[in-house]
């Protein structure tokens, strides 16, 4: 894929890296690369506090019924501090839209060492 380089890790691992237009916000980077890499189709995230669109760190989501609670157990598994998993339905023109998942953590989620 164009967006996507190949990158090896010390121990010869390869993961993909996407780059993002605007980049990641370094507080939530490390959870979405965690859940897409899950398979977790990711279209909106936040690091949150002042300054940002969320209070807190938050990761939108596409899919149905069970992709929530899958990507929830991704994240527990993965060591990452789940605060709410909702659905949400956004109002567009006057119209709800979605619905889509919305995952939000507490605090802002600092990159783990290898």
């Amino acid at each position: 894929m164009t967006d996507e380089q190949i990158n090896r890790e010390h121990d010869g691992s390869v993961r993909n890296m996407r780059s993002y237009d605007p980049p990641l916000d370094p507080g939530i980077a490390e959870a979405v690369e965690i859940l897409q890499a899950a398979g977790v189709e990711t279209f909106e995230s936040c690091q949150g506090g002042a300054g940002h669109t969320y209070p807190e760190p938050a990761i939108r989501f596409h899919g149905e019924r069970p992709e929530g609670f899958r990507a929830l157990g991704v994240a527990l598994q993965n060591g990452l501090r789940v605060q709410n998993l909702r659905r949400v339905w956004r109002i567009e023109d006057g119209e709800p839209t979605g619905p889509c998942w919305e995952m939000t953590f507490h605090g802002i989620l600092p990159r783990r060492t290898p």
